[in-house]
């Protein structure tokens, strides 16, 4: 029965990857470009039992039935599925053998506990440090990555042998992540699903599976504030939520639970005209954290919308900014319609923090009323000095104006013999019609 049963979910895979290849053809897909919807050559039954055989290991049998049945790795989530032989390359041999540490939910005290000999000992010998981290990774094969320091596994021992994990750096209070399915065929038939679905699958895996109709309901069912929070998060997949499910966000926002913040996203993420009361009431908060919030979700979803009337709150609110975070996000949003000014901007500039006046730097480094601001910026170089000079460098190239030179000389031996460096020194010379040598004349 189990074997008809997954003979049918094979099929459906099968049929599936085709209908995907055919949907997908600009390979819009996060990491199709990789795959583009390909499977390698199946492996042999003898192919896999040698493989057994050799690592003593008799791997998941919807593993082993895909290897056989769909192909040796190829198309799949993220940037696809390692062949066999490259995922045993991928993993150490002692942590291939080892018992898996990792569990669902895993505390983060235990989590902790396992990975301090990795982030805190810092006389750690290597073999030490490659026998704490295949602790941490041991019972599992390296099956395929998501780009940068993330990974996928499979358990290939224990109680939760054939689960799917995704791991990334060693980080402190967050253990890895053991996807929602059971086995690797239902999460690869579920990655298939929200291709064929045209969901939002760039974090696929790591959002609770369903459609509208089921979040909402299991949303209902829960009991806890954490369930709750994980069937709105499984709505971010979804490119645009229906109207009864705005309306039910709405609600929530409206009468102030503890998902607010979540909802209030979800709606704008739909539509910004449908959050836009919910926007400027926390452009209007009192709390920078709401502030932020706004920000953000602009910044996120609003490329397309109309933002005339958040900007003009923001530019009126921009003198309560206090946080870094704040303020890059005042930037991104801003920066498109042209709104910031080296005027306005002027207190940020001139920030006693150098972190807030970095992010200030970055924020008008298209501004085109630098030589108009050249009073502006000759109080901020005469103040910061030349860490302050320098960041502009970076960001803004040289401003052309006779006031700010003396201050750019200064650092002048620094940077020429960078030829990109010094090429817009010279490109700020010659605006001002003075001669290629000036920095280097006594």
């Amino acid at each position: 029965m189990w074997f008809r049963k997954k003979e049918t979910q094979l099929n459906r895979i099968a049929t599936k990857l085709e209908k995907a290849m055919r949907k997908d053809t600009e390979l819009a897909v996060f990491g199709a470009s990789t795959h583009n919807y390909q499977v390698n050559e199946k492996l042999t039954a003898k192919e896999l039992a040698d493989w057994q055989a050799t690592y003593q290991i008799k791997l998941p049998e919807p593993y082993a039935q895909f290897l056989t049945e769909v192909g040796d790795g190829g198309a799949g989530p993220f940037y696809g599925l390692y062949s066999l032989e490259k995922a045993t390359s991928y993993t150490e041999s002692d942590a291939l053998t080892a018992t898996c540490m990792l569990y669902p939910g895993m505390a983060k005290e235990e989590w902790n506990h396992l990975i301090e000999p990795l982030i805190s000992d810092e006389d750690i010998s290597d073999s030490e440090y490659e026998a704490a981290r295949n602790r941490v990774l041991g019972g599992m094969l390296c099956i395929g990555t998501q780009g940068c320091d993330y990974d996928m596994y499979l358990v290939l021992e224990g109680q939760h042998k054939g689960r799917v994990v995704y791991t990334s750096d060693f980080h402190p209070d967050h253990p890895f992540f053991f996807v929602y399915e059971d086995n690797i065929l239902d999460w690869y038939e579920r990655w298939l699903d929200e291709v064929l679905l045209d969901y939002d699958i760039g974090w696929f895996g790591s959002r609770m599976p369903g459609d509208e109709p089921t979040l909402l309901q299991a949303y209902h069912n829960a009991t806890d504030e954490v369930t709750q929070s994980k069937t709105l998060d499984g709505l971010f997949k979804i490119k645009k939520l229906s109207q009864p499910t705005l309306q039910f966000l709405k609600n929530i926002a409206d009468q102030g639970q503890n998902n607010r913040a979540t909802a209030i996203r979800l709606i704008c993420k739909t539509s910004i005209d449908e959050g836009r009361e919910y926007l400027l009431e926390l452009l209007h908060s009192d709390s920078e954290k709401d502030v932020l919030s706004a920000l953000q979700i602009l910044n996120w979803y609003g490329k397309a919308a109309d933002l005339t009337e958040f900007i003009n709150v923001i530019l009126q609110r921009l003198g309560s900014v206090r946080d870094v975070e704040t303020l890059r996000h005042v930037g991104y949003v801003l920066e498109p319609s042209g709104a910031i000014t080296i005027r306005n901007f002027a207190p940020f500039l001139r920030h006693a923090d150098f972190n807030i006046q970095t992010a200030a730097i970055y924020a008008t480094r298209n501004c085109d009323d630098k030589s108009e601001g050249w009073e502006i910026i000759e109080r901020m170089f005469a103040d910061g000095g030349k860490e302050v000079v320098k960041s502009t460098i970076s960001y803004w190239g040289i401003v052309p104006h006779e006031r700010l030179l003396p201050y750019y000389k200064a650092v002048w031996p620094e940077y020429k013999g960078n030829p990109n460096f010094r090429e817009k020194f010279i490109d700020g010379l010659r605006k001002l019609n003075m001669a290629d040598n000036y920095f280097d004349q006594a």
